[in-house]
């Protein structure tokens, strides 16, 4: 098959997928878009909302319609790197024997992340880096495809251990969950405290899946756009000659070069989901909210005055 008939096809595929999606989750679209334009480059997304917007149901549904396995973990505070990555034990015939923690599967929900100390944290960064463990010495890969959300509570702060930039950094997206409008509520009431049931049909295999993200990677990109998404991450860096009186008043640092590479995949993603062969400014600005919110850092006077990271985002446009 050409890769403008799997652009076609896979077209097709998103949408029949966000429909399936629908039966269970009512709205949300733009952050479903988001987490199937992680999972179709590769990427990883950390989710920020409060309690109760479904984010554990929502990821369990579009694993099932992937047709991928799903686990997810509950950090707490003593939560220890050998119960998500699993361990070595003695069985009856006294040799080591080694039980995988729920960290190998497809799918891995990490629920409330900044909720266990930087130790679990770390091991599982580690995972969504190297797509492997590594346990007494010896290094057991993880199952592609692979993919990590990660979920924040924004409200409730006391006892936490927040994610440092570096690794928040190796989130592709970090995607905000809003409350549901009042439509949207009524709809989700109705759904949950009645007796129907869905039945989910799984559109992709695994190796479907594998092939989509070879495609993304292989869609061409015009210079003007790679040269559009350096300068915009260019352009959140406050210590230099080139950057805006703007940026300089209102951020402390701007985004690295994984942004820049993330915003190049994310734009190729977007553009391949929109039935277009190749990426444009638009497709980068599209995708440029989710990628660049968690990479920049205000300072307080961006706090003082409530200006927040998606109204500076804009200002790049």
């Amino acid at each position: 098959m050409s890769d403008v008939s799997a652009i076609d096809q896979l077209v097709q595929k998103h949408q029949s997928l966000k429909q399936e999606i629908a039966k269970v989750i009512v709205g949300q679209h733009e952050v479903i878009d988001q987490i199937l334009l992680s999972i179709y480059t590769g990427g990883h997304a950390l989710l920020i909302g409060v309690p109760g917007l479904a984010k554990t149901l929502m990821v369990n549904t579009i694993s099932q319609t992937l047709g991928l396995d799903f686990k997810r973990i509950q950090f707490t505070p003593d939560l220890m790197p050998s119960d998500i990555l699993g361990s070595e034990v003695l069985d009856q015939n006294r040799n080591f024997k080694f039980i995988k923690g729920p960290i190998f599967s497809n799918i891995i929900l990490a629920d409330e992340i900044n909720r266990t100390p930087p130790k679990t944290q770390a091991a599982l960064l580690e995972a969504m880096q190297e797509r492997s463990v590594t346990i007494a010495g010896k290094q057991h890969r993880l199952e592609l495809p692979y993919f990590v959300l990660a979920t924040q509570n924004p409200i409730e702060q006391e006892g936490t251990y927040p994610l440092p930039e570096a690794q928040l950094d190796r989130f592709m997206f970090a995607i905000e969950l809003k409350y549901p409008s009042i439509a949207e509520e009524i709809q989700v009431v109705k759904a949950t405290t009645g007796g129907a049931t869905y039945q989910l049909d799984a559109l992709f295999t695994t190796e479907e899946i594998l092939n989509v993200q070879q495609l993304v990677r292989r869609i061409p990109v015009p210079d003007n756009v790679v040269d559009y998404a350096v300068r915009l991450v260019n352009a959140t860096r406050p210590n230099l000659d080139t950057a805006s009186d703007y940026v300089k008043q209102y951020i402390d640092w701007g985004a690295g070069p994984r942004a820049s590479q993330n915003l190049v995949l994310g734009a190729k993603a977007h553009a391949a989901v929109n039935g277009k062969y190749s990426p444009d400014i638009e497709d980068v600005q599209a995708v440029a909210m989710g990628i660049l919110r968690h990479r920049i850092i205000k300072n307080y006077k961006a706090e003082a005055e409530g200006i927040t990271e998606e109204t500076i985002i804009r200002a790049l446009f």
